[in-house]
């Protein structure tokens, strides 16, 4: 699997969470909407991305996949 549509679609659900003023909820909103949404291929090219490189994803993004590898 190609690693920009899984970089664009995070993004894209950060966007939606970070209208959230307390970052901390939108990072653990963001981390349980990719646990509970993406089949875990993709949760391991997005956790492999971030920790390769990650800097197509949001700081806010960055953040809840980061704490997706500490699950």
């Amino acid at each position: 699997m190609k690693i920009e549509p899984l970089i664009k679609m995070a993004n894209d659900i950060g966007n939606f969470f970070n209208s959230e003023t307390d970052k901390e909820i939108a990072a653990e909103g963001i981390r349980k909407h990719i646990l509970r949404s993406w089949d875990p291929r993709m949760r391991r090219e997005i956790i492999a991305y971030c920790q390769q490189d990650g800097a197509a994803l949001s700081d806010l993004v960055r953040t809840a996949v980061s704490r997706l590898e500490q699950a």
